[in-house]
């Protein structure tokens, strides 16, 4: 139980990251594209 629940985790965690990232690249993109 405890390894699933820690590759969950980390899981989880990467996607957020992952999230994180685009939302910044997409509104770089929005920004560059209004400007």
């Amino acid at each position: 139980m405890f390894m699933i629940d820690t590759i969950l985790l980390v899981v989880s965690c990467l996607i957020l990251i992952i999230f994180v990232l685009v939302g910044v690249a997409f509104l770089t993109l929005l920004e560059r594209k209004v400007l």
